[in-house]
């Protein structure tokens, strides 16, 4: 069971690092891939969450528990109660809007011990497409907090903290051509 020991802090290499593509994922990778989405969703039931002091999350990256491979594994519910539970290899956005949205509260990370305040530019609408546990193909279309939680998520993919994305010169600029998003 992965708990929040095993998720690496801002200032580690790896969160740094462009992950590796699994061209074909072995057992081991699909168990650790399982293991992250359960991960994820133990962390957001308020009873094994207190057991196992386990800070709430809604998506995990595996370079934040040190394994540099193209897997995240994301669990939350959009405005409509929309489930979106997702495990998956190679994630990549294929297409997105012109039109931009960000999180009106910010954004928060599992391996980000602090508060960082500001505004995090995303785009409104992604299409996704990765491969599941089971080798199926699938393309997923996202908009709201489920968008903004995939992007955050490949970014630690490709060695990009959320925080990368806020306007040093100006934090709390709300960005052109934008809607903002509340959860």
């Amino acid at each position: 069971m992965i708990t929040m020991d095993d998720i690496v802090r801002e200032g580690h290499p790896t969160l740094r690092k462009v992950a590796e593509t699994v061209e074909v994922p072995t057992n081991e990778d699909i168990r650790i891939l399982k293991e992250m989405l359960e991960f994820v969703k133990n962390s957001q039931d308020p009873e094994l969450a207190e057991k196992y002091s386990l800070r709430p999350g809604i998506g995990l990256a595996a370079p934040q528990i040190n394994i540099p491979k193209r897997m995240i594994a994301i669990h939350l519910m959009d405005q409509n109660d929309k489930l979106y539970s997702y495990a998956l290899f190679n994630p990549r956005i294929i297409s997105h809007s012109v039109e931009r949205s960000y999180l009106t509260h910010g954004e928060g990370c599992l391996s980000v011990d602090r508060e960082v305040k500001g505004i995090v530019p995303r785009y409104a609408r992604v299409k996704v497409k990765g491969m599941t546990v089971d080798g199926e193909e699938i393309t997923i279309k996202l908009k709201g907090l489920p968008a903004i939680v995939f992007q955050h998520e490949i970014d630690h993919l490709n060695g990009i903290m959320f925080y990368d994305h806020i306007d040093k010169s100006d934090p709390f600029r709300i960005p052109d051509n934008s809607i903002p998003v509340e959860i």
